[in-house]
Formats: C-alpha cells, structure tokens, sequence
C-alpha cells in the first residue's frame, strides 16, 4: 500500500493541498510515477483567479503531456521556480520540494482524505 501523508487532502486527478494559509498544491506520487521523468511544468500566473477543478497548466514528461488542475478557488499567490527551473523535482519529492503553487483559497472542490485517495487509487 503507498504512504500518502495524513496531513494532506487529494483529488481524483492526484493533486494533493496542505491546510496552509496559502494552500500549498502539487501532485502525489501516484502521478509523479504514471507520468514518468516530467521535463517541462507549466503553471498558472502569480495573480491569476482559479476555480476549483478546472484546467490550470500542463504537466509535460517523456511518456506524456498531463493537464494540472487547481482543488481549489482562490487567487494563486506563488509559484515554484525551482521546479519550473528543475521540473525533475516533482519526480524526486512530490510532498516537498516538489510543490508546484500556492493559492489563497475561497472555495474547495471534492477533496478526500489520505485513505479515500488510497482507495480511490487502489493503492
């Protein structure tokens, strides 16, 4: 069984968010592992407005170009440059240096806990 940690809340297209004022958002290893060695990340706009589980960059690995879609509404308040620069990164610590944006949330979509994303997976 994977180890998804506790203190996270997963969608169903495998981003993750921490509780964190701005939420923290990336994607879970189970993407990260489908998706092969990711070389390229395209990430919203520092300002712009998302809305919750809409399409809001690209996800670009040797095998595949994946859409990245936001669990929540809000205004995107940071991105990671270091994994733009080192797309790598979301490979190697997809819970860690591997986040991807932060947004300051007004609404949430459909969000599971560490075990329904588990089961979801089938992980």
């Amino acid at each position: 069984m994977a180890d998804f940690p506790e203190n996270l809340k997963y969608t169903t297209e495998h981003e993750w968010l921490d509780g964190s004022t701005p939420a923290v958002i990336g994607v879970t290893d189970v993407a990260a592992e489908a998706l092969g060695d990711v070389v390229y990340l395209e990430l919203p706009d520092v300002g712009a407005t998302v809305e919750a589980g809409a399409v809001v960059g690209e996800i670009e690995s040797t095998k595949s170009v994946s859409e990245l879609y936001t669990p929540v509404s809000g205004t995107v308040t940071e991105v990671n440059s270091e994994a733009v620069d080192n797309p790598e990164i979301v490979n190697q610590d997809p819970y860690g240096k591997g986040w991807l944006f932060k947004v300051e949330v007004t609404g949430a979509g459909e969000l599971l806990t560490a075990a329904e994303y588990a089961a979801h997976t089938g992980s």
